[in-house]
This record gives structure tokens, sequence and C-alpha cells, in this order.
């Protein structure tokens, strides 16, 4: 299994995660969380599979894709308490889960020949599209509208992605490298409250 391969897993069974531990309704049952977390792991990577004209779509083509998600909701179903428990859990799932999905939505679209500039936001669309998805399903201001930085860490990553690609740096400290920053900005953006500037309010 390839260092992209594993990254493609953990992404997804993190989303799946993060799905999952966001059904708040204490009358949700396993079948709610289960498709909260599968539409959250595969929204986004859908989205863009559609946009670029890429079928099979990714998880109809590999079962794999599957399993990881039934993990996800599986470990998030035996351990709800404990995870819940844990302090920021659902954000570091799913900062997690934006960090891989943003370098591998930039992979697949360069690997289908589109400009970097469309392959930076097509890496964006894969992290955000499932939480979007997400928030939606579970009633919640989908996170890309409300006032903290997201959708722009997965940016920055991408940018240092393509940056570091045409440098020659070598491919898996390239995306190790692009990972971690969306992670960090994700995280610290949370923790110190970091936000663009307001629209109207300038």
């Amino acid at each position: 299994m390839g260092f992209q391969y594993a990254l493609e897993m953990l992404g997804t069974f993190f989303f799946a995660i993060s799905g999952a531990l966001a059904v708040q309704d204490q009358h949700d049952d396993l079948f709610g969380a289960g498709f909260t977390g599968f539409v959250t792991a595969i929204g986004g990577g859908t989205l863009r599979d559609i946009m670029l004209g890429s079928y099979p779509l990714v998880w109809i083509g590999d079962i794999g894709y599957l399993y990881a998600i039934f993990a996800g909701i599986i470990v998030a179903f035996i351990f709800v308490k404990s995870l819940e428990r844990l302090k920021r859990t659902f954000l570091v799932f799913d900062a997690l889960g934006i960090s891989f999905f943003t370098i591998l939505g930039v992979e697949k679209a360069l690997a289908l020949g589109v400009r970097p500039e469309i392959a930076a936001i097509m890496g964006m669309f894969t992290a955000i599209m499932g939480g979007v998805l997400r928030d939606v399903l579970t009633n919640e201001t989908p996170v890309l509208f409300r006032k903290e930085i997201y959708a722009t860490a997965c940016l920055a990553g991408a940018i240092l992605y393509l940056i570091l690609f045409r440098a020659g740096v070598e491919r898996n400290i390239n995306m190790t490298a692009s990972i971690i920053l969306i992670f960090l900005i994700r995280i610290l953006a949370v923790k110190y409250r970091l936000a663009l500037p307001n629209f109207r309010n300038r």
C-alpha cells in the first residue's frame, strides 16, 4: 500500500468519525449516525470527481473506501462516550480530514491534467464539501459560513503543495509538509479565534 493510498484511507476514516460524532440528537440511531459519517467521508471527493469528469467515482471504484468508512463509524459508535469526553475531539478529526483530503484532491486534479489554479480549488472542494453536507444534515450552520478560518487553511496548504511541487521537492515530504500546514492553521485558528476580515464591517 502506497503512501498516498494510506493517506486516502486515513482521511476517509477520520471524516467518517467526525460525521458520526456530529449527530447530537439522542434519538438518532446507528444508521442515522452512519449515514452522516458516510456522506461526510465521500461528499467532497464525489463532488470533485463529478466536476472533473472522473468516473467511476472514487468510492465506487475502490471498495477500500467503504471499509474505511465502516471502520470509522464502528470506532465512533463503540467509543462515542470516550471520544465526546475528549476535549475538541471532533475538531481534531475534522482538521485531520480536511488536511488529508485537500492534498489528495490537488494531486488527483493534477493527474487529470488541469491547471494548478484549478487543482488548488479542487483540493479545497474535496476537503470542505463533506463537512458542509455534514453540517446541513445535522441542522448546523455550515462551517464554511462561520467566522473562522476553514477553507482558507485548505487553500494555503494546496498552494504550498503546488509551490513545493514546482520546486521539485520529494513527493512524500511535500505531502506531509502541506498536510501539517493545513492542520496547524486550522487548530490555531480555532484556539486563538483567528478569522478573516468581515466582508461588510471593515
